[in-house]
């Protein structure tokens, strides 16, 4: 491999001839060499985003040249497009304040620009210009968090309850028995049931937008440690509206940039809404896993799709593979939760020095729940349907369904009828009218399962 000499403040180092980075992102690449994680896309293109906006901003507040602010946003719009996404290298293990993968972005958007002008553009002077990698990394996790949220996750999530709100309405007086500690209780309709698990979506959904709001403020302007030193006036409040411009959503500059520099408590608030979500599909996939138990030796009151064979050795064995890939998704998610609160704790002074580690936390929580929730509700949910003659068999068979026996008997006397029932497996009605409690017409009048919902 041919190589050239590259230069920075601690002076030569080769980079590799093609390369369009420069001596810091090389120095990081050989200073950590350590697992196989890079730094998400979503972070590379959202700090080609805020250098887009700082250059167009820059050159508004006259502190750079109309040329190289011009040439430096052409060269971002490359960058956030994807097209050079092979220059982006580094290993999500690096320094604790992301400094290696801004000046990563610095030095490459700096290469280019320099190709599109005719004339240098040094990656500190000219694209880190009024900037921090204090201020740009915080802004560019909050920028790559509310983009992945309300382009990918929210639509998923809505996609799901769609496919909840046609099997509510549809099984809405598809009357079964409810079940309470894994125990038959009284019945509910199949549509009361699907009723809940739309309502946790819903939910979660509001719950989501709401945390997502308070990632709208953003940390740029406050430079270094928050004081906005050689950043011009405005320059924060100004960046802001052209993130805005170029995203299509409302971001503001943060009212204290204190807090933002150090704080990461709108992620730990956001990401506690992701686990709140992947606790509801555990509980949403593990009722279909249970209902879908069988098909004839379990619960089989629902038919999952047979969307590949489910044994290697068992022939015509349909498995709930789509249940177990949310249900892993949701694992991981909840252990990301412990990485984003344990990472957030450790904002000392003026900064937080563990936001690497956090926002990959963050954006595969968002990619996986998203990506979880699409497959999940076209795969299991929109094919799932009810097996009628199960349901009914099974209400039937309830010896709870001597709840609505203990207003006319007494709790004790009804308690009395099931055991017997249960003792001697006949029906409810057998044992009531053999104990002499009720006569057969009577008992017909109070057990009305159709009632009981």
């Amino acid at each position: 491999m041919k190589y050239r000499v590259e230069r920075d403040s601690l002076g030569e180092v080769q980079v590799p001839e093609q390369a369009l980075w420069g001596a810091q992102t090389q120095r990081s690449l050989v200073n950590f060499p350590i697992g196989t994680e890079k730094m998400p896309s979503e972070v590379i293109e959202a700090v080609g985003m805020i250098k887009k906006a700082a250059a167009i901003v820059n050159v508004e507040l006259k502190v750079l040249d109309k040329e190289k602010g011009v040439a430096i946003a052409r060269a971002a719009d490359k960058v956030i497009a994807g097209d050079h996404d092979d220059q982006f290298p580094l290993s999500l293990w690096q320094t604790g304040s992301g400094t290696q993968t801004n000046m990563n972005v610095n030095e490459v958007l700096a290469n280019l620009a320099s190709k599109y002008s005719g004339e240098p553009i040094h990656p500190n002077d000219h694209v880190n210009r009024s900037q921090s990698s204090n201020d740009v990394f915080p802004t560019a996790m909050h920028l790559a968090t509310v983009l992945a949220v309300e382009e990918r996750l929210i639509p998923a999530m809505e996609g799901m309850a769609g496919v909840l709100g046609e099997k509510r309405d549809r099984y809405a007086g598809l009357v079964k028995i409810g079940r309470t500690h894994l125990q038959d209780a009284t019945p509910v309709t199949l549509g009361q049931e699907i009723g809940g698990w739309l309502r946790m979506i819903e939910r979660c959904q509001s719950m989501i937008m709401t945390s997502v709001e308070y990632l709208k403020d953003l940390a740029i302007g406050g430079t270094a440690v928050g004081t906005g030193l050689n950043a011009p006036d405005g320059f924060g409040e100004k960046v802001a509206v052209q993130l805005g411009d170029i995203t299509g959503i409302d971001f503001r500059s943060a009212p204290d940039k204190f807090h933002s520099l150090t704080s990461k408590d709108e992620l730990v608030a956001l990401h506690g809404t992701l686990k709140a979500l992947a606790a509801d599909l555990m509980k949403i996939a593990n009722d279909v896993r249970w209902l879908a138990s069988g098909p004839r030796c379990g619960l089989g009151e629902l038919v999952i799709p047979a969307n590949e064979p489910g044994s290697s050795i068992m022939p015509g064995k349909v498995n709930p593979t789509q249940v177990e890939a949310i249900t892993m998704i949701s694992v991981q998610v909840m252990g990301n939760d412990a990485v984003v609160g344990i990472a957030a704790s450790q904002g000392n002074f003026q900064l937080n020095v563990f936001m690497p580690v956090m926002i990959n936390a963050v954006l595969q929580s968002v990619r996986l729940l998203s990506d979880g929730i699409n497959s999940f509700t076209e795969r299991c949910l929109k094919g799932l349907e009810a097996d009628e003659e199960r349901l009914s068999s099974t209400r039937d068979r309830s010896l709870m369904l001597v709840t609505a026996l203990a207003p006319a008997l007494g709790y004790d006397t009804a308690a009395s009828v099931a055991k017997k029932a249960h003792q001697e497996r006949t029906t409810l009605k057998e044992a009531a009218v053999s104990m002499g409690v009720l006569t057969g017409d009577e008992f017909d009048k109070l057990v009305v399962p159709e009632r009981m919902v």
